[in-house]
């Protein structure tokens, strides 16, 4: 498979805006288009109805983050796609999670998104290296890039995202500090809380200096749909610091034993009080965090936790297509089948990034320079 696009912003956000727009505007346009059929075949809401819920987060985001919506019109600006529809792509996370879980009510169904995520400290990496890396599991059709920037203050971030979504959802800066994530559902999700959305969210955490800043991201106020966050920090000295949120309350986990694996599902849903709309006897979700857990024990003991072993795991095929290296189910309807669209790799130590298009078993990776 083809590399993904590497776009280079500048710093202002609505040049930045404009730069994606310009590079990207066909990835865009298609994103857009994808979405809409998405909500519509599997979310059960109409094309003027997510507008219309988009719109809302809109006001909240131009109140609480305007630079994020400066961003946003220079998107909308160079790639000709309206603004109402690049804040469908950039509330989608919220708009389609909720809806999810609204109609999952009171039945066991697949689970709605699916990513492994996992962190290696330095004293079980053979390196001696702070890592974090993900398989971003979601509908093969979404397109990605690579957004990197580096500010005026001197931080340089750089960040996959998919195309038309001004902030990057997983990827590291230039300070050490990295964030990978999961999709979670619960009872307590809904869209019309208006809460800061997760993508602001996470823009926010990658363009922190500290651990306990992007933590405090997600810890100092609720939020409408519920997420896993996976932090860590090289700088100076190493940590890792999992972040499970519900809307309403959230829980931190550690790495055991220097490892730490994260899926779709919540570790301890009732220290939370919340229920998981999921079919735990046919999603891949507690079958994959077993199998990365085992893994990264194995290379623990082996001392194979680096560079080429962490890849070697991302592309792990046990309990095919639904593994770590996702492939499309064919026992599963179209719009339930995913695939690894991107797998990331952090060396927070070395400010290194490697990305691979697709799933990694058929996919190079490519080095990020910071």
């Amino acid at each position: 498979m083809s590399n993904l696009l590497v776009v280079d912003l500048p710093s202002a956000p609505h040049g930045a805006g404009l730069e994606h727009g310009r590079q990207a505007g066909a990835l865009i346009a298609a994103n857009v288009a994808v979405y809409f059929d998405r909500f519509q075949r599997e979310a059960q809401l109409g094309a003027d109805e997510v507008r219309d819920r988009a719109r809302r987060y809109l006001q909240v985001v131009e109140d609480r983050e305007p630079t994020y919506v400066e961003a946003m019109r220079g998107v909308s600006e160079s790639s000709k796609v309206p603004l109402v529809d690049l804040a469908v792509l950039n509330m989608r996370y919220e708009l389609i999670y909720s809806q999810y879980s609204a109609i999952n009510q009171g039945k066991a169904v697949h689970v709605a998104g699916g990513c492994t995520a996992f962190a290696v400290t330095p004293e079980a990496s053979a390196d001696g290296h702070l890592w974090l890396g993900q398989n971003w599991d979601w509908f093969p059709h979404v397109h990605g890039l690579v957004m990197r920037m580096r500010r005026d203050d001197g931080l340089t971030v750089a960040a996959f995202t998919e195309a038309g979504i001004v902030g990057g959802k997983i990827g590291m800066n230039s300070a050490g500090l990295g964030l990978v994530i999961n999709g979670l559902l619960s009872n307590r999700d809904d869209w019309t809380r208006l809460h800061l959305p997760f993508h602001v969210r996470t823009w926010r955490m990658l363009h922190s200096s500290s651990l306990a800043d992007a933590v405090a991201v997600v810890t100092r106020e609720e939020r409408s749909c519920s997420a896993n966050f996976l932090l860590g920090q090289a700088n100076g000295h190493a940590e890792v610091v999992d972040v499970e949120a519900a809307p309403h309350a959230a829980c931190t986990l550690r790495p055991t034993g220097g490892v730490l694996a994260h899926t779709n599902h919540f570790y301890d849903p009732e220290a939370l009080d919340i229920w998981q709309p999921l079919d735990e006897e046919t999603t891949s979700t507690y079958n994959r965090a077993a199998r990365m857990t085992h893994l990264l024990d194995a290379g623990r003991r082996t001392g194979t936790l680096h560079a080429t072993g962490l890849k070697d795991i991302l592309r792990d095929h046990v309990g095919h297509p639904e593994s770590i290296c996702r492939h499309p189910n064919p026992a599963f309807p179209d719009e339930e089948r995913l695939e690894t669209v991107v797998s990331v790799l952090e060396d927070l130590t070395s400010r290194r990034m490697y990305v691979a298009a697709g799933p990694p078993c058929r996919s190079s990776y490519q080095e990020i320079a910071l």
